[in-house]
């Protein structure tokens, strides 16, 4: 077994052309995704992340620290949240990746990156 993570990648202006019964079904799907994928045993964790216009880079260069407003890359894609899963193999990790709500929506995406460490986590 092999622990993936699963990005997925978000679009506000995607988002913003969706209708209110399409970002409830996204919604719910997510939930419907977590139930699948914890009777199968291959859930670990979810995050969902906050506006990337909250965000900020941190540095350090020749011991001076420089904390800088907003995402590290500017791009029409942010991160807006992750699932950690355990499959058998990549193939699966793709099959389950590919139950995700938003990897059907014109615009969004959802990357499948294997993990290859992890500490201080239960993962």
């Amino acid at each position: 077994m092999s622990k993936f993570m699963l990005i997925m990648h978000t679009s506000p202006a995607v988002m913003e052309k969706l209708s209110e019964a399409e970002l409830n079904e996204i919604m719910s799907g997510h939930g419907a995704f977590q139930e699948k994928i914890k009777e199968t045993g291959e859930f670990v964790s979810t995050h969902a992340l906050g506006d990337p216009s909250n965000s900020a880079v941190v540095s350090v260069a020749d011991g001076t620290t420089t904390v800088k407003n907003g995402p590290a890359t500017v791009s029409e894609l942010g991160i807006g949240g992750y699932y950690i899963v355990e499959c058998e193999s990549k193939d699966r990790a793709y099959e389950v990746a590919a139950l995700i709500p938003d990897a059907k929506i014109d615009g969004l995406a959802v990357e499948v990156r294997p993990i290859l460490f992890s500490a201080g986590a239960n993962l």
